[in-house]
């Protein structure tokens, strides 16, 4: 998920309306994903407002009830302020962009209110019909992450051993709900949504491409770099996967806007691709003038961000793992192994 977002107390239901080049209306909501941690949900139209032939919820937001209660508010002031003939009776479609809580937890909810049939990649189909999936597996996998991490100490290493055991025993949505249309990319989905997969803050992400107008989900973002893991632990993931989808979305011809799953519209969105890459540029190095002498990724994250604040350290932990994974994966730091079985880094 994002880096957190404030969210206004009084948010109003409807965030912003796009009208695309091919006449089709986004609407973006903006719901409470989690207290303080905002995530947009899009509602697409085509057709005429009192009778429209189609209609997609893109992305549910969270489970808890402010979140559904946004959603709810959200729909009801498209129907009021645009005269839009929607509701959840007349939805034709929902997509999920990815399954991180804060986009797939609503989901469960939105099946209660609607049989409009789900789509999503076919990576997540795994997550949203058995979000429970493996426990013993998933606890298995996690302590190798933590000994690879170098997190088999005290103090603070044992402290984030033990949250990310948490967050391994947690699940992406608290239900499971069936998917029926698994997208690959380049698919047109319903004759609307022309399906980009961008791997990298999540493997099964996808960006949606409507006329002139890109739902770019996490992967472009107008405030903040999208968390990411190293792919050694999550498929898919990583900076090397993040930037080679940075890559496809700017080959893009034709779009004028870009909305990501957080914030507000991009415009110039080609030059918050550059400066994205530019930032992780200034991270990449960072971490080699950090990495003289063998270290592990916990020291190393401590090195990198010495003021760094409890509530962020699981993400930059996660964020310093990808950015050494790939400068190895690029010769330009060498990694060894410690005893205990700790990841060691070094400048090559």
């Amino acid at each position: 998920m994002s880096a957190p977002i404030s969210t206004p107390v009084h948010a109003p239901p409807i965030a912003a309306r796009h009208v695309t080049s091919g006449g089709t209306r986004v609407y973006t909501l903006n719901v409470p994903a989690f207290p303080h941690f905002a995530a947009n949900v899009f509602v697409v139209v085509r057709g005429e407002p009192e009778a429209p032939e189609y209609t997609a919820l893109v992305d549910t937001g969270g489970s808890h009830e402010a979140s559904t209660a946004a959603l709810e508010a959200g729909l009801t002031a498209i129907r009021h302020e645009h005269a839009e003939a929607v509701s959840w009776d007349t939805l034709s479609r929902v997509v999920v962009t990815h399954p991180h809580p804060d986009h797939v937890a609503g989901l469960p909810f939105v099946r209660t209110r609607t049989p409009a049939p789900v789509a999503a990649h076919e990576g997540a189909v795994g997550t949203i019909e058995r979000p429970q999936g493996d426990p013993v597996a998933r606890q298995t996998d996690m302590e190798d992450h933590i000994r690879w991490l170098g997190l088999m100490g005290a103090g603070t290493e044992a402290e984030y051993a033990e949250r990310l055991r948490r967050r391994a025993r947690n699940t992406m949505l608290p239900e499971a709900v069936t998917v029926q249309t698994p997208l690959r990319d380049g698919d047109v989905l319903d004759g609307v949504f022309t399906v980009i997969h961008t791997p990298g803050h999540e493997g099964s992400q996808v960006c949606l491409r409507v006329d002139d107008l890109l739902l770019s989900a996490d992967h472009l973002l107008p405030r903040n770099s999208p968390p990411l893991m190293p792919r050694r632990f999550q498929r898919g993931a990583g900076l090397e996967h993040y930037l080679a989808s940075l890559n496809r979305i700017e080959e893009l011809e034709g779009v004028t806007v870009a909305l990501g799953g957080h914030d507000g519209p991009m415009t110039d969105w080609r030059s918050r691709i550059q400066q994205l890459r530019d930032r992780y540029d200034d991270k990449l190095r960072a971490v080699l003038e950090a990495a003289a002498e063998p270290i592990t990724l916990h020291d190393l994250t401590h090195a990198l961000h010495p003021r760094l604040k409890s509530i962020q350290a699981i993400l930059l932990l996660d964020q310093t793992a990808a950015l050494a994974e790939y400068l190895a994966g690029h010769g330009e730091l060498l990694e060894t192994q410690r005893e205990d079985g700790a990841a060691l880094f070094r400048r090559a």
